[in-house]
């Protein structure tokens, strides 16, 4: 029989390359695409893989619903070309399993879909976009993101804010508030929680069926991009929630597509997502290989997206990771060797075409070598998730304050392996919510020491070393939980406290952006030194913060509990004056210290290990960063 696909000689060469698991660009042969034939008509050629199906057939508007047999090549791929289809057309393919049943499918490879519950497939394309950011693109390039200030606002798209009848923000509304709020707040970077499109809200995105496609109830592929432009013209980075290790297993989507394991496991162990109800992706698969790796640059080039979070890369490391049987490796170990070997083959891979995006590991196991080089035997991303360091401090946060110095160690642990890999100090959506409470609701006492302790946790989150992520309505004090089907509670910030507390988060994340002590050696041990992390009596930490250059450095003294300690010593290294840069507990924050800038000078007292130090008053539950004002000694070389 005549092929009825177009361009044969590349389409047989794309299907090579896509079993052999090196097809990056996927999506350009596979799904719907707009083509126009020998004949100089114009259709879209329809292509699945399913390399077990019985038969595969299309059906659609173009065709009145009925099923049409689609054409078998050689390496698992039907395809069909059909002249009448026309964008925006609904489709979905069917499997025959060759026992009588056909089971209806949507396109994996499809760029939308209908909102659910319906779940047609939409033929829609990719076009040509005026991207206007050429100069944040360029500037990308250039940085070193590294020594750079990361400071990330995570957003829930239909959450942040919705219209009076409950109705979700478009993303071009979405491009008129939330860019202008992230900018004036101080933050660099968005990160969306997953975009991709899944049929239950509840989900959050986590749970994928569309991994090609803008969620329909987020908008269009258009408005993204356009959402995107928007950001990039004002400074502001994009990155997005990306879930490779396992996705959906609703029946009509990616489970069993062509009626036998097709993207999961065979081993119904290693296929079934028990805790999380889904379906883990086979990452031995050579063609999963080439439609994950295609799925992750199809974001970063054609959305322009300036990174990926990675979600739940433990669960992809190891085979035991999950709540239900597990099968082991032949030598009886635990880790999915298959997993280790897609992670770099992604990364390495990811970095030829975008040396510049941004790889962010969620990896919540003590293993090593997250962030260290391929070649090194890492699995080459760029940052991880610090959760250890997340969990600690809040439940450091959320004891009685009379009980903190005596678990000053739960702070101060981090100390032993923060250089470990390069961190993200994140805190995220995960944790307000089934029950966790906001971050307002966790920490005891009146809501004055609620606040002045919200205060006290993000000033010392700015100064630790790594960067920083905070979930949406962290920085407002909102004190429910977050819920994903109302918008955040705007209305506090109208209540006491909230409102100097939002000022006081917009305040500390510009002085992130500007202090070069905060952000040019966090991930160097150069860049951080130990004061005091003893003291167990009375709850005070006290560590320096350093830039590159000797001058440019911040003490930092953090109070844990409710009790104002005067004649407070603390080591220095350089003769001079210092100044308060920040204190947490001034008014204008909400605190009870008057907004005055204290000078400290020097006496030559050796303390913490410094040849010099200062004398200072300590308030309840705050935080204070010290600045060098007028100091001799800074340009030596070397460092006190």
């Amino acid at each position: 029989m005549e092929s009825r696909v177009q361009h044969l000689d590349y389409f047989i060469d794309d299907i090579y390359h896509f079993n052999r698991g090196n097809h990056t660009n996927a999506y350009q042969f596979l799904g719907s695409k707009k083509i126009e034939s020998e004949g100089n008509v114009i259709g879209y050629q329809f292509s699945v893989w399913a390399p077990n199906a019985h038969k595969v057939y299309l059906q659609g508007d173009f065709n009145q619903w009925r099923i049409e047999p689609m054409d078998f090549y050689q390496g698992g791929v039907w395809s069909l070309f059909v002249p009448e289809a026309k964008k925006g057309q609904c489709y979905k393919f069917g499997i025959d399993h060759g026992n009588g049943h056909i089971e209806y499918k949507i396109d994996p490879y499809g760029y939308r879909f209908e909102q659910a519950p319906k779940d047609a497939s939409i033929i829609w394309d990719i076009e040509d976009f005026d991207w206007q950011d050429n100069k944040w693109l360029q500037r990308r390039k250039r940085l070193n993101h590294f020594e750079e200030p990361l400071q990330i606002y995570e957003v829930h798209a239909t959450s942040w804010r919705q219209h009076l009848d409950g109705s979700y923000y478009n993303f071009k509304e979405l491009a008129d508030s939330l860019i202008p709020y992230v900018k004036e707040m101080g933050y660099t970077h968005i990160e969306f929680m997953p975009l991709m499109d899944h049929p239950l809200e509840a989900s959050w995105g986590y749970q994928i069926t569309g991994y090609f496609a803008v969620g329909s109830r987020f908008g269009t592929p258009e408005e993204l991009r356009y959402f995107v432009n928007e950001a990039h013209k004002a400074g502001i980075g994009v990155f997005m929630d990306w879930v490779p290790g396992h996705f959906n297993r609703n029946a009509n989507a990616l489970a069993y597509f062509d009626g036998t394991p097709t993207y999961e496991y065979q081993d119904i162990n290693r296929a079934n997502n028990v805790g999380w109800g889904t379906l883990n992706f086979d990452l031995g698969k050579m063609q999963v290989h080439s439609f994950l790796i295609s799925n992750a640059i199809y974001w970063l080039k054609e959305f322009h997206i300036d990174g990926l979070r990675v979600d739940a890369v433990s669960n992809m490391l190891y085979l035991d990771f999950d709540q239900g049987p597990w099968t082991p490796n032949e030598d009886g170990t635990n880790e999915n060797y298959q997993g280790v070997q897609f992670i770099q083959k992604m990364n390495t891979t990811i970095k030829k075409h975008f040396p510049d995006a941004i790889m962010m590991a969620e990896e919540s196991t003590s293993r090593e070598k997250i962030t260290a080089p391929v070649e090194e035997g890492g699995l080459g991303f760029d940052f991880k998730w610090n959760m250890g360091w997340m969990n600690d401090t809040l439940k450091f946060f959320e004891m009685d304050p009379y009980y903190r110095p005596q678990n000053l160690n739960l702070i101060t642990f981090v100390f032993m392996y923060q250089y470990n890999e390069r961190y993200i100090l994140p805190y995220s959506h995960d944790e307000v919510v089934h029950g966790k409470r906001s971050l307002l609701g966790k920490v005891p006492g009146d809501r004055y020491n609620q606040f002045a302790t919200l205060r006290l946790i993000h000033g010392y989150m700015l100064a630790q070393p790594g960067k920083k992520l905070h979930f949406m309505g962290n920085e407002i004090g909102q004190y429910l939980e977050w819920r994903y089907y109302s918008e955040l509670e705007w209305i506090d910030l109208e209540r006491s406290y909230n409102k100097e507390y939002h000022h006081y988060m917009k305040t500390i994340n510009h002085l992130g952006l500007a202090t070069k002590a905060l952000y040019e050696l966090d991930h160097s041990a150069e860049g951080f030194t130990i004061l005091d992390a003893d003291n167990y009596q009375e709850g005070i930490l006290t560590f320096i913060r350093r830039g590159k250059k000797p001058r440019d450095f911040v003490i930092v003294v953090c109070n844990f509990v409710p009790v104002q300690r005067d004649s407070v010593r603390v080591g220095v290294p350089y003769k001079g004056d210092y100044k308060t840069l920040l204190n947490s507990d001034w008014t204008e924050f909400g605190g009870k210290c008057e907004e005055v800038v204290m000078d400290f000078k020097t006496v030559a007292q050796e303390y913490n290990g410094q040849p010099f130090s200062i004398e200072l008053s300590v308030p309840g539950l705050s935080v204070q960063y010290i600045q060098p004002k007028r100091i001799y000694g800074a340009n030596k070389k070397g460092r006190g």
